[in-house]
């Protein structure tokens, strides 16, 4: 019995396996696969989508849509910057402004 239940927990990451692998070659998401590919619960994005938020889809005024490279924009919006980073950024900063003067 033990050796049947543990095919079928394989079988069943198998099929979430794949389920993910076809969310990566669709270009428009309905809501429930983008939940999934954002990783985030319905009603958490129900909040984005209320607040526009987040970029959406909804052409019949009822179901959403979302494209899945916006949410990828969206995924990356506030990065976080190491240390590196932003010195280079300063050092960056103050060269060219240096050469403004001159």
């Amino acid at each position: 019995m033990a050796k049947h239940h543990r095919i079928i927990e394989k079988l069943e990451t198998i099929e979430r396996m794949l389920e993910e692998q076809n969310l990566l070659k669709k270009e428009v998401l309905n809501f429930s696969e983008a939940c999934l590919y954002i990783g985030c619960s319905q009603s958490h994005l129900y909040k984005l989508t209320s607040k526009k938020a987040i970029p959406h889809f909804c052409p019949r005024g009822k179901r959403l849509y979302f494209k899945r490279s916006e949410l990828d924009l969206w995924l990356l919006r506030n990065p976080s910057f190491t240390s590196g980073d932003i010195t280079n950024q300063a050092d960056e900063y103050l060269t060219n402004k240096g050469k403004l003067k001159l």
